[in-house]
């Protein structure tokens, strides 16, 4: 079997790097409109047939999480020398579908109050551009990841149409958190979901292996590689294994004329396109655009601000929960059906309830959602692979201790600071000798107030419900979300920040960036469908400019 050809495409009009949903929604938008594209993937396409064969990996404890998507290789190696060390590689997938491909698939948009933060609430930045600027592409994201939801979240922003799909019916543990949330006074909602509830787009409908993160075997679950064959019906030409070494600029420094890119067998290829798209995540953009440094861009690409691979934040965890008296029918669903954004707006609220509820507060805090898990405890293959005992003895074990776990989750907001950053350890090298990122990352006060404040909210409820409580996430031991966001900050203003609100950069003409980087916050929202909604506004400020 001959290799596959992974030599430049000629005449290109557009080079994207990066083959995740914001890459692969600008390729397939741009090749609708007649124009000749490019996909370089750093990664692998992987095979739907092997995708049974991921989810044993995922549920058999010999396999690392790592293995599942073929992370950990040379080729991704980091470094993470701030205050908190941050696990880059237990949420990146480097391959075409990106990080969509083990993603949990929540999809909602941010609230009007995040565009406006600075102004707002005191805190964080503001964006350049408001939700009515956003709310059309918010409405195209939606039918092109096919987003199944109620239109039912009273916090949320106002709406132009239903979901695109009806939204999954709330899980038998969704009930049993209602009763008690009913009581203390906290609305409780349906989550939208990027994964079918009916047949859509050619997909199938989920069949509940509940295995969602880090596999979907089925299809039912939105992923990027899906986009990718779409884009690629249309004309687009996707080269995967093709790691982007540099950009280089010619004689005209503000623009961009080769993306460098090396091959399996260790060769480089220029790439050359009349416009360039970088879509590759809040952690390699900045990195590559600081591999780019050159003479004319001696800081690194587009950075004359010096906030390429600043102003990194991400969203914290906050977590609690524990067992009931009664039966919880723990990980029958695999996602989460139901959230509450009571508080997102309005993090100090008290909270009423019998067993004692939570007072208001004055403290300065950071939006916040509470989430409830559908997947609390161990699963039952988890136990029964983990066990030391067999047979009789196994059965009564996962007879007494399985099924009557409950937890809450909840996302915190991280306000975005200087600090906070991505930049270049030149003392580590990859697979092809380039500097490594180094994710330098702590917590404000704030954020720990937050993440405190949440906490106190999960325990108000848990306890009204009756639960033992037997574990706690907060601002000791809380972990990321693996949300990379605002390292190539959109702004008016070249001398503080990277892109424009059309998404292009400041410094170079024809270089566009298209991802979570360009957030100047992030709320408390998991961001993919605002990087979706961006990646379609992108498009289109690119295919008036190619006219």
């Amino acid at each position: 079997m001959s290799a596959p050809d992974r030599s430049p495409s000629p005449d290109a009009d557009v080079c994207v790097v990066g083959a995740g949903p914001a890459g692969a929604l600008v390729a397939r938008e741009l090749a609708d409109e007649g124009h000749d594209v490019v996909v370089l993937e750093a990664g692998p396409r992987f095979d739907d047939a092997d995708r049974e064969q991921r989810m044993e990996r995922a549920i058999r404890p010999a396999y690392g999480p790592d293995s599942v998507w073929d992370m950990g290789e040379p080729r991704d190696a980091y470094r993470s020398s701030g205050e908190r060390h941050y696990p880059l590689n237990a949420a990146r997938v480097k391959g075409v579908g990106g990080s969509t491909l083990h993603w949990q698939g929540m999809v909602m948009r941010l609230h009007e109050s995040d565009f406006e933060r600075a102004s707002g609430s005191g805190y964080g930045a503001d964006w350049p551009i408001d939700y009515e600027d956003l709310r059309p592409h918010y409405a195209r994201a939606e039918r092109a990841l096919g987003v199944a939801g109620a239109s039912d979240n009273p916090f949320a922003p106002p709406r132009e149409d239903p979901h695109p799909l009806p939204a999954f019916e709330p899980s038998y543990s969704d009930a049993i958190f209602a009763e008690a949330c009913e009581r203390v006074g906290v609305t409780t909602h349906s989550v939208p979901n990027a994964r079918n509830s009916e047949p859509y787009d050619g997909r199938s409908p989920c069949v509940g292996y509940g295995t969602c993160k880090p596999v979907c075997p089925s299809g039912g679950k939105y992923d990027a590689s899906h986009t990718i064959e779409q884009a690629e019906a249309l004309g687009v030409r996707v080269i995967d294994r093709a790691p982007v070494q540099r950009l280089v600029t010619g004689s005209d420094p503000g623009r961009l004329e080769v993306a460098v890119y090396a091959t399996p067998d260790g060769t480089e290829h220029r790439q050359e396109a009349e416009r360039f798209v970088l879509a590759a995540g809040g952690v390699e953009i900045p990195r590559l655009l600081l591999l780019s440094a050159s003479s004319a861009h001696p800081d690194g690409l587009a950075n004359r601000s010096g906030a390429v691979g600043r102003y990194f934040h991400d969203h914290l965890f906050a977590g609690m929960g524990g067992t009931l008296d009664r039966r919880t029918r723990q990980n029958h669903v695999g996602f989460i059906t139901s959230e509450s954004h009571a508080f997102y707006d309005d993090p100090g609220r008290a909270v009423e309830g019998t067993a004692g509820g939570v007072e208001g507060s004055d403290a300065d805090l950071s939006a916040f959602k509470l989430e409830f898990l559908n997947y609390a405890g161990p699963s039952p293959v988890e136990q029964a692979l983990s066990a030391p005992e067999w047979g009789d003895s196994l059965l009564d074990s996962l007879r007494e201790g399985y099924g009557t776990h409950v937890a809450m989750g909840g996302l915190v907001e991280q306000p975005p600071r200087a600090e906070n950053r991505v930049t270049l350890d030149r003392s580590t090298t990859d697979d092809h000798g380039n500097p490594v990122p180094d994710v330098q990352w702590s917590l404000d006060a704030r954020t720990e107030r937050t993440l405190e404040r949440a906490n106190e909210v999960q325990r108000a409820i848990l306890e009204e419900l009756g639960v033992d409580v037997g574990w706690a996430v907060g601002p000791e031991n809380t972990g990321p979300a693996f949300h990379h966001m605002g390292t190539t900050r959109m702004g008016t203003d070249p001398d503080e920040s990277v892109v424009r609100p059309d998404l292009r950069t400041h410094d170079v003409r024809n270089l566009h960036v298209a991802s979570s980087s360009v957030f100047p916050t992030g709320g408390a929202m998991n961001p993919t469908l605002t990087i979706a909604a961006l990646a379609l506004k992108c498009a289109d400020h690119l295919a008036a400019a190619l006219e």
